[in-house]
């Protein structure tokens, strides 16, 4: 195992797997470390807690470095509807793929069969050394020449340092990059269950003032749940028994939860809105959560986290061809001016949705189910709309665009 490499990626989650494998087959010497490698995955094995949904760019990200192939072979579930309402389920705005064209808008996978995906791909590729288990003891910033100490004594070297390591990020704190951030006054609670009905093609979100419900469908009878309130009502639903936590979701979600006959599993995370005050050093790059963290009621903190990769792996490639300093700051600044315009816009507007859905303020209540049942009868917007939540329309990395 070498010590010095070009590029030195700090977490190999999904995000810095994404971007070892966008460099791999370059002439790029990659170091990868990660603290735990995920469970190997089985047929048969109950669905993950954690999942996402893939966009279609970052399905063709995935396509693109080599992974998508390793999610689908084996447990991906596309949706090709969702559906979004408040007071009324008659009133909801439906998005379609049919409409638009599309085979799809996306797919629920778990976090861990995106990783294992990934970390599967990287390997396969010379120049980048996965280094894993290890623990990351200290990081050492120093403008094009960083030192990672593992906790085994190891010193890791890199010209180029980018920290995929999520929200409390080392590198950044090494790297003197400040945050704003504030908990928004909301947990997420999330139950993996069965249904009595098969496999579903639509997802769907009831917006409440406590906070939205969501259906996200899972492979076969499976389906993840989302229930966003406040953290003493969390509290008190995580306490329940399993058959009165089931009796809540049948009393509180809507009729087209439809039957569940079980709850494997359950568990809730603070929700927290973050920004790094930069994205880019002299020597050092954040992506990802390490980089931003916002509200995930649309789902798009992965998405978002994959076009960071498709961006910065454009960057370093094109100055790996061009002959430039890949580690300096005015390299990485094209990264940064790429997608911090792009990346705060998505964090107001999910502020937004957060602060305006999150009351019961009489008229504005009234202006948000008039502004639900109109956005679904506009022929022009809503199509345009889809397409953007997608990845297809819009400014998209090339690393992440169809062809």
């Amino acid at each position: 195992m070498k010590t010095e490499y070009d590029i030195v990626i700090v977490g190999g989650g999904m995000v810095g797997a994404a971007i070892a494998c966008a460099l791999g087959g370059s002439r790029y010497q990659v170091a990868v470390i990660e603290g735990l490698y995920p469970d190997a995955f089985e047929t048969g094995q109950p669905h993950d807690l954690r999942v996402s949904a893939l966009s279609v760019a970052s399905e063709t990200l995935l396509k693109n470095i080599g992974a998508w192939d390793g999610i689908i072979s084996r447990r991906s579930c596309p949706y090709r509807r969702m559906k979004v309402w408040e007071a009324s389920e008659a009133t909801a705005t439906l998005f379609d793929s049919d409409q638009i064209g599309e085979n799809h808008l996306g797919h629920i996978v778990e976090n861990r069969i995106t990783q294992l995906a990934l970390l599967e791909t990287l390997k396969q590729h010379s120049n980048v050394d996965l280094i894993c288990p290890a623990k990351t003891r200290r990081v050492d910033y120093s403008a094009g020449s960083s030192i990672v100490e593992l906790e085994d004594g190891r010193e890791i070297i890199g010209r180029l340092l980018i920290g995929a390591d999520g929200g409390e990020s080392r590198v950044r704190q090494a790297a003197g990059i400040g945050i704003t951030k504030w908990d928004y006054n909301q947990q997420a609670l999330v139950a993996s269950v069965v249904t009595s009905y098969p496999q579903q093609d639509i997802t769907w979100q009831q917006f409440t003032p406590t906070g939205p419900l969501a259906f996200l469908p899972l492979s076969g009878y499976h389906a993840s749940l989302v229930w966003y309130n406040t953290p003493d009502q969390v509290k008190r639903l995580m306490a329940l028994s399993d058959k009165a936590f089931l009796d809540a979701v049948h009393q509180t979600f809507p009729k087209s939860i439809g039957q569940i006959d079980q709850l494997l599993e359950r568990g809730f995370f603070p929700l927290r809105r973050q920004h790094a005050q930069a994205y880019v050093a002299e020597g050092v790059a954040l992506a990802g959560d390490a980089a931003h963290m916002i509200h995930p009621l649309a789902g798009q903190g992965v998405n978002i986290g994959f076009m960071d990769v498709a961006m910065l792996a454009e960057v370093l490639l094109e100055a790996e061809a061009q002959g430039e300093a890949f580690y300096s700051l005015d390299t990485l600044k094209k990264y940064e001016q790429a997608r911090r315009k792009q990346n705060l816009l998505m964090m107001q507007t999910m502020d937004a949705f957060y602060h305006v859905f999150s009351n019961n303020n009489l008229p504005l209540k009234l202006l948000r189910n008039i502004g639900l049942g109109v956005a679904d009868k506009l022929p022009f917007a809503k199509p345009h709309v889809t397409r953007f939540a997608m990845g297809i329309e819009g400014p998209v990395p090339n690393l992440a665009k169809r062809t």
